[in-house]
């Protein structure tokens, strides 16, 4: 988390997050959450590269509405499995992850690049970001794709996680990510969606989830404990039925709360 940090003239520096979603998780002639209302409320999306989601049409279609939007444009590759939707874990190699990370972020660049815009970050989708965070081999991996295309580029990964740790060791950009509508463990893993009250229902409790992560950096676990955490850009699940609801109530909260909402620097 940015802390309040002393400036030159004494005044405090306010918080400032990131607030991502996911986008252009559609494909063929099938929509899939609620894009354009959406870019209303984030600063920053992470648009499907045609593997879990997404295809030629609909991520240059995703682009170059992020792009008129003036959010940040993120790749968010995931797994070879659109009937999971890439939340199914698989057997793959680190060499396989280096493979499909770098086949679709570059797919991805291109189409940033055709639409005269830029791209700024990475974040691993589903079973692949979870995989990263807590197997070295596969995390080395996906840092290792992203670095080589472009050294740039900034990787978003779970707060806590090795994901995280391995980019810093290659010198990419870490960013640490949290939920504001999903539920923790003590370890500070998320709740895995398989059992009961993994997703939080209530706008009313992510924005008071998301305000404890960036103000205290901690959150209140599914055990009744605190678990640490690190707030650069916080997640908000653009397939929900509620997404909107729950992005207008996050950005509302966010903002009163005095909390400055940009893309990391």
């Amino acid at each position: 988390m940015r802390g309040y940090k002393p400036q030159s003239s004494g005044i405090p520096r306010p918080p400032t997050v990131d607030l991502n979603c996911d986008f252009g998780e559609g494909y063929g002639a099938y929509t899939f959450g609620q894009d354009e209302v959406l870019l209303q409320y984030v600063t920053s999306v992470n648009i499907a590269c045609g593997f879990h989601a997404g295809d030629p049409h609909t991520m240059r279609e995703a682009v170059e509405r992020a792009a008129a939007a003036g959010v940040s444009i993120g790749a968010h590759p995931g797994l070879p499995d659109r009937l999971g939707f890439g939340r199914r874990e698989m057997a793959i190699t680190a060499v396989e992850a280096y493979d499909l990370t770098l086949y679709q972020v570059g797919a991805l660049y291109g189409f940033v690049r055709a639409a005269g815009s830029t791209l700024r970050h990475v974040k691993p989708h589903g079973a692949l970001y979870h995989m990263a965070g807590r197997d070295s081999d596969i995390a080395e991996a996906v840092v290792r794709a992203v670095k080589s295309l472009d050294d740039g580029l900034l990787l978003y990964g779970q707060s806590g996680s090795l994901l995280l740790e391995e980019a810093q060791k290659q010198g990419v950009r870490a960013v640490s990510e949290v939920f504001a509508d999903r539920t923790y463990r003590s370890d500070g893993t998320l709740t895995p969606r398989n059992m009961p009250n993994a997703v939080l229902t209530e706008p009313k409790a992510a924005v008071g989830q998301a305000l404890d992560m960036i103000v205290r950096g901690a959150v209140r676990t599914s055990e009744g404990i605190e678990a640490a955490v690190q707030a650069e850009t916080i997640c908000l699940h653009g397939d929900g039925p509620h997404a909107v609801q729950f992005a207008a109530a996050l950005r509302q909260g966010l903002l009163a709360a005095g909390i400055v909402l940009q893309h990391p620097q």
